[in-house]
């Protein structure tokens, strides 16, 4: 029944009024120290959780898998620390209160290590981990509850979830539909096992207090609504506590032990990163609940308000790689949103909720607060379903023998990337066509692909397992989308407004040497795949080749070369760059955004090079509207493709294989992840079709984040380049200093097209032109040792060749 002003549940029965029973002892200072221990408890929690998060953050940034153990040895040690003291709590002390207060925090804590130990299921599989999560709290739900389950003022507690839910709503996105449902079903879970937790025993025992004596009799309600003759600890002759003190004890102390126990099981509640969220969000909320004080509330306040980090954030995207204005960011707003939330709802409702109001006006005011939440998000959240991908890589590639291999400039060029391009285009078109077919019946939306044979697929882990079944099919790849923005990423501009003179890293390759032999790198055109490119920069602006086929966008779909994030334009500036900031000034360019927000996948990587081999038109059909006479003769690629972003070993080896059969030279970054010995390990580094380029500092020494390569990638990295502290071009006519081997890539690529500038005859010719390379390195400083304790040599695994330097002759 809905809750009732005292007067109105409690009475003196007829009859000579029953003796008075000996008042108790309040237990107020007794329950205030445990939940200042569970505050302690709280910061502990914490503090696991986040070091769990920044071991995986570690583990991605250095390119290891992350040991599956860690997680569980987070949640064990979680448990054991703050189990105990529950487990202790819950069995010792007299006080019912004291009691009960161990009772939820044991429930909380144990919500904490399941979830932990969850987290052995990998980030990616964010729809498995829901399932188990929703499974797991549901059952604990059911075998934990006892009775009566309370009612109260559901309408309320709706209200007060979506409140807290707003800021998600606002600034944060759904995923796909399988993994919304399970989110909801999570949630759903959580809400009811919250309810178990702090049910009708609970708010019984923190709604008691000294005062007068009062005799009822069996089965009068108390103000919560629950019978006194069920509880075990609370007697029908037990003290009741009818003044405006013992509200306020219960909302205030039982509102503070409620928070604790809302920290605690946040730290369950969602995979790697979520759970941080979560566990701001709850806590606040834990007096809201005390003040509606029943099971029934508190199970819908929890469940509405778990259902933000849950469904409107992946667990993926919550990571160091997507610093500035990116989902960590909107992330930790939203979460400090719905902290503020909850913080007004307690003041709110502690000191408005004094008495249940009629069931119409509380329904009422949930009804219209629905409303709101459905406006809000309509209007200004990003609506939607917008899950993941699958990329579908066929059992038959192209064969790439056979093929010209013409060189130099003209039409034999021309000639010979056209020849790739049609072997690959009829490659796909034959062996996908049943596939194709397949996926029109189901009305599967899909993008196909010919540089590598494969078809991106709009489905989840139900659509994977069809796909991966087919005789067809060599393997399924996640495609990782990333969720959309409230607001436009920000451009970032360098601090610097002059390129300056100080210009060491281009002197170091040789350039000036070319140039005062007028050798600039004019008649050859180099293309950028990165973050985009500032085409409006001093420094780039006029050697932009411009037509309708030398920029494509896939991810905004811009047409004309922009940069948000910058990496784009100051490693395509060190290629081609005016001012004295790029190699080859002379050389033309083109564009393709890859990484408009740094982190990619696989579709998104072969969107780009698929551009490269046969430029298209903004809006064109690649399959049909590529011009492979308009080919780069240069790609420099400043990226990885780790298996955090859907790639595994060889999943991009058809397409760099293809571009090197094409006569395009493919330079790419070796990767930052050194000194560890096999540490080049993202595709396209690896592949023996690409030029892999590492990084030295100013005096000529490998650097200590450049990756290093092993026996298991023999000829890695293949030459170095300048990549610390490398000045060039950042947009809105800016300059910056960065580290890292994507600076040193198009150094390689500069020099490169220094030489096929100088000599046309080598354009296309990939052996003479690594073995000009080759012979024209400089030695680099590397380390004094010859093996280090991983069997790693230093100067065929750190800087391959040498430093890479014109005049492209023997220098040595």
């Amino acid at each position: 029944m809905a809750d009732q002003p005292p007067s109105a549940q409690w009475h003196t029965p007829p009859g000579p009024p029953a003796p008075p029973a000996p008042a108790t002892t309040s237990s107020t200072g007794a329950i205030v120290a445990a939940a200042f221990v569970g505050v302690g408890l709280v910061a502990l929690a914490l503090f696991w959780q986040v070091a769990g998060w920044l071991a995986d953050q570690v583990f991605l940034q250095l390119d290891v898998p992350q040991p599956w153990w860690i997680w569980v040895v987070v949640a064990l040690v979680l448990g054991l620390l703050a189990g105990v003291p529950s487990l202790l709590l819950a069995l010792i002390p007299r006080s019912p209160a004291v009691r009960e207060t161990g009772r939820a925090w044991l429930i909380a804590t144990g919500v904490a290590v399941l979830g932990g130990v969850l987290r052995v299921v990998p980030d990616p599989q964010n729809e498995a981990y829901l399932f188990v999560l929703a499974l797991a709290l549901g059952v604990a739900a059911f075998f934990l509850r006892r009775r009566p389950r309370t009612a109260g003022s559901v309408g309320l507690a709706i209200v007060a979830g979506l409140v807290a839910l707003m800021p998600w709503l606002v600034l944060g996105s759904l995923g796909g539909a399988l993994e919304t449902l399970l989110a909801v079903l999570a949630a759903a879970s959580a809400g009811w096992l919250a309810s178990s937790m702090l049910d009708g025993p609970f708010w019984a025992a923190f709604g008691v207090g000294a005062g007068p004596a009062v005799s009822v009799e069996p089965p009068v309600s108390a103000g919560s609504g629950f019978p006194v003759e069920s509880f075990p600890k609370i007697r029908p002759e037990t003290v009741i506590q009818l003044e405006s003190g013992g509200r306020a004890r219960r909302v205030v102390v039982g509102g503070l032990v409620a928070g604790v126990a809302f920290a605690l099981f946040a730290a369950g509640l969602g995979a790697s990163g979520a759970q941080l969220a979560a566990m701001f969000v709850l806590p606040p909320l834990g007096f809201a609940a005390a003040a509606l004080a029943s099971s029934r509330t508190t199970g819908w306040l929890v469940g509405i308000a778990a259902l933000g980090p849950l469904a409107f954030v992946d667990p993926d995207e919550v990571s160091l790689f997507l610093l500035g204005r990116d989902i960590p960011f909107w992330t930790l707003v939203a979460t400090g949103g719905s902290l503020a939330v909850g913080l007004v709802l307690a003041l709110v409702y502690g000191l408005a909720v004094r008495k249940t109001p009629h069931k119409a006006v509380a329904w009422s005011l949930a009804a219209l607060v629905v409303l709101a939440s459905i406006s809000l998000y309509a209007v200004s959240g990003q609506p939607g379903l917008h899950g993941e991908r699958l990329f579908v890589v066929m059992k038959e590639q192209a064969s790439l023998a056979g093929l010209p291999t013409t060189t130099g400039p003209g039409s034999g060029r021309d000639a010979r990337v056209a020849a790739v391009y049609q072997r690959l285009v009829q490659q796909a078109d034959r062996t996908q066509a049943d596939l194709r077919k397949q996926l029109d019946r189901w009305h599967l939306s899909y993008r196909p692909y010919y540089l590598v044979n494969g078809i991106q697929v709009d489905g989840g882990p139900l659509v994977r397992q069809w796909l991966s079944a087919r005789d067809d099919v060599d393997r399924v790849l996640l495609d990782p989308v990333l969720r959309p923005l409230p607001s436009e990423i920000e451009t970032h501009h360098g601090p610097l407004t002059s390129p300056g003179t100080d210009h060491w890293n281009i002197d170091m390759v040789g350039a000036p040497t070319a140039w005062a032999e007028g050798v600039t790198g004019s008649g050859v055109v180099v293309g950028s795949s990165d973050s985009g490119a500032d085409g409006t920069h001093p420094a780039l602006a006029a050697n932009f080749r411009g037509g309708p086929d030398s920029w494509y966008d896939p991810w905004n779909g811009t047409t004309q070369p922009t940069d948000h994030n910058g990496h784009g334009t100051h490693t395509l500036a060190t290629a081609v760059g005016h001012d004295g900031v790029g190699v080859a000034p002379g050389a033309q360019w083109i564009g393709c955004v890859n990484l408009a927000r740094n982190m990619g996948s696989p579709s998104y990587y072969l969107d780009c090079l698929q551009f490269m081999l046969a430029p298209f038109p903004t809006g064109g059909n690649p399959f049909t509207d590529g011009h492979p006479d308009r080919a780069p003769n240069i790609l420099t690629n400043s990226w990885g493709c780790p298996e955090a972003e859907g790639c595994d070993p060889a999943s991009l080896r058809p397409a760099i294989d293809a571009l090197a059969a094409a006569g395009i030279a493919v330079v790419v970054a070796a990767g930052n992840s050194g000194p560890r010995c096999g540490s080049i390990t993202d595709p396209p580094a690896t592949y023996a079709s690409a030029i892999t380029v590492a990084a030295v500092n100013s005096d000529g020494a490998v650097t200590d984040f450049s990756s290093r390569g092993s026996s298991e990638t023999p000829g890695k990295p293949d030459i170095a380049a300048p990549g610390e502290q490398v000045l060039s071009a950042m947009p809105g006519g800016t300059y910056e200093k960065a580290d890292g081997t994507s600076m040193a890539t198009p150094h390689v690529a500069g020099v490169i097209a220094l030489l096929w500038s100088k000599e046309p005859a080598l354009i296309g010719d990939l052996t003479a032109t690594r073995q000009r390379l080759t012979a024209a390195a400089r030695p680099a400083t590397t380390p004094t040792s010859s093996t280090d304790s991983s069997g790693c040599t230093p100067s065929a695994y750190t800087v391959g060749a040498g430093i890479a330097h014109f005049p492209l002759t023997p220098s040595r």
